[in-house]
This record gives C-alpha cells, structure tokens and sequence, in this order.
C-alpha cells in the first residue's frame, strides 16, 4: 500500500498515526496518510526558517529563478507520474488532468520565475530640504515562512500557483495539502531533492483542519503568512488565527458564480461554453457556474440545449474513452451534494435532467457519481441558488432586460467570477464593468493569462494573486532613502 508522508527539511518522515487514502472512483483504500502533529508541524517551521535565513536566501534571484526553471522541468520529465497521482486521487478525467492539471502545474514556476527576475521596482530623485539632493528606491524582500493551505480540487495546480510566486520571490513554504488529495504534494518533494533545492525550502504536513496539521501550521508563531484556497468558512477561521501576530493572508475562497446568456450570443457557442463551466471536473471549481441567466427570448430553447447536452455527458473513470464526468472527490462530499439535490426538489425545482445518482457497473458502485443535473423554477431565495454546491449543477432561469441580469447576478454574498455570453460589444463591456466580481469572462471560461491579477471580491477572498500582483503578498516593500 502506497505510504504518503510528511517532507520536512528534505526528507520524509512517518509518523505514529496514519489515514486512509481512498480512491473516488471505487471508494476503495489506496494508500496510508501520515498525520502531522505539533512535533512535526514545528519541525516543518523550524526547517523553513532555516532555510530562509541560510542557503535560499543568499543564491539571488537569478540562481533562484533558474532553479525553478529547473524545477518545472523535471515535473515534465516525469509528467506520466504526476498525471498518475493526480487521477488516483481525484478520479477526473485524463483528459482534463493531463491538459489543464499537470502542465499548468509545472509551468507555474516558469511564469513566476520569469516575473520575479524581470520585475522593476520604483526609484525616484528629490532635493532635500538644505538644498542637497536624494535618492529613493523600492527594494523587494521575502515576506518569510509562508503557510500554504490547499485544496482538493485541483491540487497541483492550485498549489504551484502559490508555492511558484512564494519560492520566486525568496520565502520558504510549509504546506498543508487536503487530506482527500496528498500525492501530489508529497511526489514534489522528490522533484525539489533532485534537482538541487535546498533543504527546508519546501516542506509538506499532512492532515485536518481542525485540531490537527491545517489549525496547528496557521495559528504557528513562526509561520509569517497564510494564503489558502477552500471555503469561507474555513477562510474565516484561518483569519481568526492570523490575527494574532498580525500576519497577512491571501484567501481565494467560495462562489456562487453567475452565467449570463443574451439573445444576440452564439447559441452553440454559449451552451458549450455553460456545459463547461457547470460540469467540467463534476462541478468541483471555485470558478463554475452554478446559476444560469439566460435571456427570455432564448430560455427555453437554452434549457433543452444544455439539459440534452449533460445527460449526453459519459460518466466514469479517468481511463474510459471520452468520460466527460468523472466522480466527486468524497463519500461526505457526495452525500452533502446529494442533500442540495434532494432540497432542490423539496423547495419545487422542475428537474429538467439528472437529479440522482446514476447506475454504474459494479466494481465503480461503491464510488462517488452523481449525475448532472439542470434545474428551473425556483425562486432566489432556493437553498440551490444561494448556496454554493460545488457539484455537476446549475439552476437557469430567465430575465427580461441588461439591469435585472446584472442585478440577478450581483444578489450574493459570493463575488468570485462570472461569464456572459453577447454579440453585442457594448453590452459586453457595460456587464463586465457592473458585476460585483474579480474576474469576468466575456463569450469565454477559464481562460486565464498568468500575467493578470485573480481573486475574489466580497466573500469570494481577499487580495490578488498572479504577475506581478501576486508580489504584493509574497513580498514585503521596503523603501530605502539616500542622502547625497
């Protein structure tokens, strides 16, 4: 059985009390998780703040930068065992992991290693008071030991999108990978050895949240910063742990994201494009699309478009040809969607497709389906509208005029992303600048430019990540004044 350990200071380390590693697609044991605790958790800090103050901080930006180079390399050298990893924890598709997951996951330290080593900082030339003259320059220095906090979701991705600036930019990483989700994490820190990172650069505790590895890393007086991405909730109690000490956090957290479809849109085009953002990965992304507006001209045909489409969707294992749906990540996951989809009906929705669990072959029976599902007819206030479900769903319904989309689509807590669909420039540009959102996609989702800032507004998170906006947070601005 596969063991999943802790990296600490370059090396892996067992501990006395382990967890099961399940497989979505089968539920069953794949491997043994070695929990952290308090000994661990602090070796881990001790080790990066080592590492901070010894060798990582004293190579420069440009040995720094072209290990990272380096580093990206050798993810892509040993890309089929990534790929591995991945689908034998999440269970999604091959073609979504090996497209999306393990390429951008890799290509996150080249994009950030370039920003670093390319970025300016300000300087600026004043006389002095006594009629002399002075020099003021920026000087960008490592914020410290950053605690990063990952998801399940995409898991490699999501983490080198934050470890890649955070290690660009000089700090040292603890991170705490999701417990559903431990292998890729743990696969790096083979990659980090090999291709000569120092020691206690980077380093991997796994466990929980609460009262165990996640609340013991974030509440660690050694510990400098916190980003994570995950759920509001969970955001909230991190916060609460960064207030002591006055730390700083970079939060990417929940949505309830808007689809906005006009008349005048590519039919086909928009239903492709909700198709995606509504059920690629089952649902499983901050940045999907769990309410749909469509325009009354169009609604009905819109549903029936979109329902027949995800029906069609084949569900399955990463290795079956052309699986468009693969499976939740968990048992507790699956049975809090299942609930939504059973209020769903209780609250009055017309289940236009799905709303169940499909039947599956027997050895896949034990695993996590559930089918797509499309709603219509329930009021805003539905638990299906408000809440985020963050499964294979979507709830369309219509709207007359531009102003009662915008106004459907801002009614949420949620300000995370939103998509619509024109023909019409002005009413692309008019939405995109009246949505309550931190990224706006126009005839288009998930399309990203590493280069421009991410992030949510309201109580989608706090603060920007990528280009160099991610420098915000992974550094700390110094000013240095020079009397001549």
């Amino acid at each position: 059985m596969k063991q999943f350990l802790n990296f600490i200071n370059g090396e892996f380390v067992a501990t006395g009390k382990t967890f099961d590693k399940r497989t979505p697609t089968t539920n069953a044991v794949i491997g043994a998780v070695h929990e952290a605790g308090r000994p661990e958790v602090d070796a881990a800090v001790a080790a990066a703040r080592t590492a901070l103050s010894g060798p990582w901080g004293q190579i420069g930006v440009v040995k720094r930068t072209d290990l990272l180079h380096k580093l990206a390399d050798a993810i892509n050298a040993r890309f089929d065992e990534f790929l591995a990893a991945e689908l034998a924890d999440t269970g999604k598709p091959h073609s979504l992991a090996s497209h999306v997951d393990i390429p951008r996951g890799a290509a996150n330290f080249k994009v950030f290693a370039d920003i670093v080593k390319n970025v300016p900082t300000e300087s600026f030339e004043m006389v002095t008071p006594d009629g002399g003259k002075a020099i003021s320059y920026g000087l960008r220095t490592p914020v410290g030991v950053v605690a990063v906090v990952c998801p399940w979701n995409l898991p490699l991705l999501l983490m080198t999108w934050k470890i890649g600036p955070a290690l660009a930019c000089g700090n040292t990483v603890v991170v705490k990978p999701s417990e559903e989700t431990p292998a890729t994490a743990t696969l790096l820190g083979e990659v980090m050895n090999a291709v000569g990172i120092p020691k206690g650069v980077y380093n991997v505790v796994h466990g929980f949240g609460p009262d165990s590895a996640g609340e013991l890393l974030t509440r660690h007086p050694g510990v400098n910063a916190i980003t994570f991405t995950g759920e509001t909730r969970t955001g909230e109690a991190i916060m609460a742990a960064a207030a002591k000490g006055v730390r700083p956090v970079s939060f990417e957290l929940g949505g309830k994201n808007a689809g906005i479809v006009f008349a005048d849109a590519d039919f086909d085009k928009a239903v492709a494009g909700i198709l995606r953002s509504s059920f690629e990965n089952c649902g499983q992304v901050c940045l999907g699309t769990e309410r749909v507006y469509v325009q009354r001209a169009i609604f009905n045909r819109f549903v029936a478009s979109l329902a027949a489409k995800a029906a069609a969707l084949k569900i399955g294992p990463p290795d079956l040809p052309g699986v468009g749906l693969g499976p939740l990540i968990s048992a507790e996951h699956k049975a809090k969607v299942l609930g939504y989809y059973a209020r769903a009906a209780a609250e009055g929705a017309t289940v236009v497709t799905g709303g169940g669990v499909p039947a599956m072959p027997a050895e896949l029976a034990d695993g996590h389906w559930v089918q797509p599902t499309v709603w219509t007819g329930l009021p805003e206030s539905a638990s299906v509208v408000r809440d985020e479900v963050f499964g294979p769903c979507c709830h369309i319904a219509p709207f007359d005029t531009e102003a009662e989309a915008i106004a459907l689509a801002n009614a949420t807590d949620y300000g995370l992303c939103t998509t619509v669909w024109t023909g019409d420039l002005g009413t692309a540009h008019r939405v995109a600048a009246a949505i309550e959102v931190g990224l706006c996609w126009i005839n288009s989702w998930f399309l990203r430019d590493l280069r421009t800032a991410f992030g949510g507004a309201k109580a989608s998170g706090l603060g920007r990540e990528g280009g160099v906006h991610s420098l915000e947070f992974y550094t700390e601005l110094r000013n240095v004044m020079v009397k001549l």
